[in-house]
């Protein structure tokens, strides 16, 4: 393996541009579909984003979650066909063409020509493909470009024509009129999904208008409230609630009759008589209060005490009661119109309970006017606004007006014809375009629609057998839209879409639908290769009845862009033209993921054409996510620049980091989500630094086998691993087996949100506990073979997690697993290639329980560290572990026992079983889990289990469950809290304990002299390790370390350097020396003097490794020459001390010198001759005492 940088010098965006190159190199993700293209398949649907836009930070949210199981099931054997797609149609193409070439009007199209506006529209479609490609590339997704499908191509167009075709011949497809919300700025109906896309809080009138009845013998008029003025003039009716109670007033002061509901009443004016002025003089405003003119802001009382109650009568009974009309405009409807319906929809929450219909312009209106026959459904409703929002010359007072425009010049002719009750204003959300930014108003407008009423059970049913994550999306959101589904209009009179597939006969009578390319040209004998309206409009059809019938001609709508979306599994492999064993093997699809939003969009519109066409849901499993907003919790918005640009993150952090920080969010679970910047570095801090760490420790360990002479690092065989008698590779593997095992559940389960923090725990875990416990081992201390062992679980544990986390972090994985293959045989050219690990013998529970609950003593015996202020660097006496299972005890007294007493600086560490020794035993009642269930009963019992003896909890421990006041409560029902009892003679200064409920620790504090050599030596072991981090030395670089006494009294020092020796060489990997025994050519990297450490003061060196000579020895080799003596070590002292090693090590401590000139051959012996360090030649002399 390759020698690794430090962390803090690891450019992770660096790198990943290293693994991109890689890549592209071996053609990464074409080679991994080639080597599964005989695998089952697994299928995929991409929703189709417009390339008008860059993506955001919910496009890499939604890629990022597609891309991480599409490379899981990769890695499972299937063959995941990832083809990108873009959609091309619709108002997002169509709006920029009308803003770049300032087009207003729908007739501005056609002057120009639909030829040349639809060829406009085409050129800009992929625009921002290249930057799409860069940055989806650039966040690891694999997805394939060159092969992607765009909702303009011609076989992609021809299959929507085959599904429209499909649903027609089903007897789903019906042309009629709705009431839909319609942009006027764009010149189209909107999706009721699209109209909820943005509502801004705007002014807007409100008044009440008088419609005099017919007859009545006071002259009584109804009063309606309405919104929206410009809708007066296409009045055709009046609508009460047949169930509320109406009253007929007389205003006491003006003589007017007006009839409302009885609960409206309050929100009539007072009209109240003005105060007469006497003489010109002014009146006390203070006393008079005057109101403005139709103000209802009086109390409900006073409007109240205004009127003088005539009748009261049933809203049922005021049916079919006439009135006269507005407005003439619609009087030849006189007959059936202008008279009084009754509905449910009307409301007594606001208004005066009487609304006005204008069917063309709401929904309920047409709907309600319908079924009483005041208009015919079906026929050509008189809709007297255009298409660009403005009224017809059918409306002769205001004809050619935009209507929000005319509102006010509407309220002052209902004013000057006497009919105005009130009026005012009120801020309220409206819905606007979300292309053109322009107020939407309800039109109906004709359109060809989908029967979905009539598929509303088996959409249901059908909902019922996919599997969401979340389940709540699914069970409410989706399936509440569904329950309320309405037949939904697929077509537009647009000109940029794919055109209904409809030709009819002048006479109406004929109608053909084409369900292909192929049926289009035999009907009109003209070639077709494409099938935009330009291309197609000019062909007829000659008619089947004769020539005398004419030709029959296209329709001139396009389909709702959503039509197109929704019919992707079908059309983006061209089914069923092509592709049709793929197809039919394989639907539903397994697999689509988007945002929240596409409940009421694009998994809308899946579901309704797979449930219409086959019967089917059109996908098995769905993953939707929630927003990403700005850090201001607000929209992200580019006008704004309240989000940092996803490149600009990538560059600092990385895109795994940025998958990671996303995925590891409530945004996966359908909540939103606040991006933060500071987020992503977070992840690289907490998650990718202490990995990192971990594997660098491992190339390190692993080199310094080499530097040292022994062989060259290669891992043992998972199997011989399994095998191994230590304690912690023993927990480390069933660790590693527990996330294989996790992780492959979770990501059945499509559960991504999951994985992260159980991953975070396992590489704390990694780090902070087998690699920290393990440096001995790791570092060669415990012997070559044992150090070989811990290397090789090390290797198997960053080898086998970097496999299951390739989907989720595809370029850190790969840069460590390039470096890792290189140690081993026959390993596949990129980890993507690699199957993902199976779970490999047995997890073990009882180490893996045991592993954590010793963790846990470790931090109870440090809170009781840190609350008597005593630092790790303080050795103590004696721990006590109580805990009533024998096997944990076992464990922590046992395999455990070392790594417990080395990391909390303890001498001696005591099991008790015994938990009345040193503990008082309490129950509580968990209420969060009992108040529920016991109700009314939860006092009783939380008073009889409070009341529970020592003897009590203990036998309901045993036992594992209790009855109290009728009441069977189980372990998880009551919480056992020990609290610590301190033994006689002891005070809390001397022995303290801390418990989390399970185990109780207790240490014991007190003092004594060996103790504090020993804190001392500890002391002294940290300032060497901080000095080696100041003097930046890699833990292979192998140093001599020197110490010299400052202090007048040296016995302190000379006390703990003699009882602590080999504590402190075990520390540091080498002996510590006196000052006194460097050499004179020793070559010092580090220095610091220190002052005031547990009363001492002294000086701290780093050397080089020096060469120790044996001057007897070299002159008796030489016959006593001095000269020659004196250059040979000279000519020692020039070598590099690392590679003289080396030659010793391959002589097996002999080398021989004969290259010096005019100096005869000699024969050198280590500890003979020559010691390569003075550490080497002080251990020999102890040794030889």
């Amino acid at each position: 393996m390759d020698e690794v940088c430090e962390g803090k010098d690891f450019s992770f965006p660096n790198y990943e541009e290293k693994i991109l190159e890689l890549w592209r190199e071996i053609k990464a993700f074409e080679t991994q579909l080639e080597r599964t293209k005989d695998q089952p398949e697994y299928i995929f649907y991409d929703g189709p984003p417009f390339a008008t836009g860059l993506p955001h930070y919910g496009h890499i949210l939604a890629g990022t979650i597609k891309d991480i199981v599409t490379r899981y099931q990769s890695m499972n054997g299937r063959h995941v066909t990832r083809r990108f797609g873009w959609d091309c149609h619709g108002l997002p193409i169509e709006n920029e063409i009308d803003r770049r070439l300032d087009i207003k009007k729908r007739e501005d199209v056609l002057n120009l020509g639909i030829d040349k506006y639809n060829e406009e529209c085409r050129s800009i479609v992929t625009r921002y493909v290249r930057e799409w490609e860069k940055i989806v590339w650039r966040t690891g997704r694999w997805i394939d470009f060159n092969n992607g499908y765009k909702t303009m191509d011609l076989n992609f167009m021809e299959t929507v024509w085959w599904v429209f075709a499909q649903l027609y011949d089903k007897g789903l497809v019906y042309k009629g009129f709705k009431v839909m919300p319609y942009s006027t700025g764009c010149k189209t109906p909107l999706s009721n999904f699209e109209a909820g896309q943005e509502y801004r809080d705007v002014p807007d009138p409100e008044i009440m208008v008088t419609f005099p009845i017919i007859g009545d013998p006071h002259k009584a008029a109804f009063v309606a409230w309405t919104t929206t003025p410009w809708t007066l003039p296409s009045n055709l009716a009046l609508c009460v609630n047949a169930n509320f109670v109406y009253v007929k007033v007389r205003n006491k002061y003006s003589g007017k009759v007006y009839m409302v509901a009885e609960s409206r009443l309050p929100a009539l004016p007072s009209e109240k008589p003005k105060p007469s002025i006497a003489n010109g003089s002014i009146p006390d405003t203070k006393k008079s209060n005057p109101k403005t003119k139709g103000s209802s802001s009086g109390k409900t009382g006073d409007v109240v005490d205004s009127y003088e109650v005539l009748e009261k009568v049933s809203g049922a009974s005021l049916v079919g009661m006439k009135y006269q009309p507005l407005f003439d405009y619609f009087i030849e409807c006189s007959e059936s119109a202008f008279r009084v319906l009754a509905d449910n929809y009307v409301t007594d929450d606001s208004g005066t309970g009487i609304v006005h219909c204008a069917p063309a312009f709401g929904e309920d209106d047409y709907r309600v006017c319908s079924e009483n026959q005041i208009i015919s459904k079906g026929e050509n409703l008189i809709v007297a606004v255009d298409d660009d929002g403005c009224f017809t010359a059918k409306i002769t007072d205001f004809s050619g007006q935009y209507v929000k425009d005319a509102d006010k010049d509407i309220i002052e002719a209902v004013k000057e014809k006497g009919r105005l009750v009130k009026s005012g204003s009120f801020m309220h959300p409206y819905p606007f375009c979300p292309r053109s930014k322009t107020p939407l108003i309800y039109r109906a407008v004709p359109s060809w629609f989908i029967k979905v009423e009539e598929l509303k059970e088996k959409l249901l049913e059908n909902n019922k057998q996919t599997y969401w994550v979340p389940d709540f999306v699914k069970e409410k959101r989706f399936h509440n839209w569904l329950e309320n589904a309405r037949d939904w209009a697929v077509s537009r009179s647009r000109f940029w879409g794919t055109p209904l597939p409809v030709w009819i006969s002048e006479d109406g009578e004929e109608v053909l639908v084409m369900d292909s390319v192929e049926k289009l040209e035999k009907l009109s004998g003209v070639k077709v290769d494409d099938l935009h309206r330009h291309k197609i409009d000019h062909i007829t059809i000659p008619s089947s009845r004769g020539p005398e019938f004419g030709v029959l001609r296209r329709i001139a709508d396009v389909f709702d862009c959503w039509f197109e979306s929704g019919s992707m599994p079908y059309a983006y492999i061209h089914y069923p033209f092509e592709n049709v064993e793929l197809f039919e093997k394989n639907f539903p699809g397994h697999f689509v993921a988007e945002g929240l939003d596409q409940t009421r969009g694009w998994f809308y519109t899946l579901m309704v054409l797979s449930t219409a066409l086959f019967g089917k849901p059109a996908f098995r499993n769905l993953i939707c996510n929630g927003l990403v907003l700005a850090e201001d919790g607000k929209k992200m918005s580019k006008s704004l620049k309240n989000y940092p640009s996803p490149l600009e993150v990538i560059d600092n952090y990385g895109a795994d980091a940025l998958r990671l920080y996303l995925i590891n969010s409530p945004v996966v679970r359908a909540e939103p989500l606040r991006f933060k910047k500071e987020g992503v570095h977070g992840v690289v801090r907490d998650v990718f630094l202490p990995w990192y760490n971990a594997y660098r420790f491992l190339v390190q360990n692993a080199k310094r086998l080499e530097v040292e002479g022994f062989a060259p690092f290669i891992p043992i065989d998972q199997a011989s691993l399994q095998n191994s008698s230590n304690v912690l590779d023993q927990w480390i593997n069933s660790a590693t087996q527990s996330l294989v095992y996790f992780v492959r559940q979770e990501m059945d389960g499509y559960r991504l949100y999951t994985v992260v923090p159980y991953l975070l725990k396992f590489l704390d875990n990694l780090t902070n506990i087998y690699v920290r416990f393990n440096r001995k081992r790791l570092k060669g201390r415990t012997g070559e073979d044992d150090c070989r062992t811990a290397l090789s679980t090390l290797y198997n544990v960053l080898l086998v997690s970097c496999k299951v986390m390739a989907p989720f972090t595809p370029f850190f994985t790969e840069v460590l697993y390039q470096n890792l293959r290189k140690v081993s045989n026959g390993s596949e050219e990129s980890i993507h290639y690699c199957r993902f690990p199976q779970e490999e013998g047995k997890r073990g529970e009882r180490i893996e329980q045991s592993v954590a609950r010793m963790t846990t003593i470790i931090d109870l015996a440090r809170n009781i560290r840190e609350r008597h202020n005593k630092p790790l660097k303080t050795p103590l006496r004696e721990m006590v572990v109580v805990h009533p299972d024998a096997d944990f005890l076992n464990d922590i007294a046992g395999k455990l026992r070392e790594y417990v007493l080395e990391e909390l600086n303890v001498r001696s560490l005591e099991p008790c079983n015994d938990t009345l020794k040193y503990a008082c035993l309490r129950a509580e009642p968990d209420f969060s889990v009992l108040g529920k269930r016991l109700g009314k009963s939860m006092g009783v019992v939380a008073k009889e289990v409070k009341g529970m003896s020592q003897e009590d909890i203990l036998a309901f421990e045993r036992a594992g469950e209790v009855t109290i006041a009728g009441h069977c409560l189980k372990l998880t029902d009551i919480k056992v809290i020990r609290d610590f009892k301190c033994p006689d003679g002891f005070t809390d200064k001397e022995i303290d304990a801390t418990g989390d409920g399970d185990v109780l620790v207790i240490l014991d504090l007190r003092a004594d002299i060996s103790l504090f050599e020993a804190g001392v030596a500890r002391e002294i072991v940290n300032r060497i390790q901080k000095l080696r981090k100041k003097a930046a030395l890699e833990p292979t670089d192998i140093v001599e370390v020197y110490f010299k006494s400052l202090d007048e009294d040296k016995s302190l020092s000379e006390r703990v350097l003699s009882s602590q020796d080999s504590y402190i060489a075990d520390a540091i990997g080498s002996q510590l020396l006196p000052s006194t025994m460097m050499p004179s050519q020793a070559i010092i990297i580090g220095e610091e003097t220190f002052h005031g450490i547990s009363g001492m003061s002294f000086v701290i060196s780093l050397t080089r490794p020096a060469l120790v000579f044996n001057l007897d020895a070299i002159l008796a080799s030489y016959a006593g020459n001095m000269k020659f003596a004196q250059g040979l070590q000279t000519y020692l002292l020039s070598r590099d001390h690392s590679v003289l090693k080396s030659e010793f090590q391959l002589g097996n401590g002999k080398i021989t010198v004969s290259c010096i000139e005019n100096l005869p051959p000699v024969d050198l012996f280590l500890g003979e001759h020559l010691f390569l360090t003075v550490g080497d030649y002080v251990s020999s002399t102890k040794k030889s005492e």
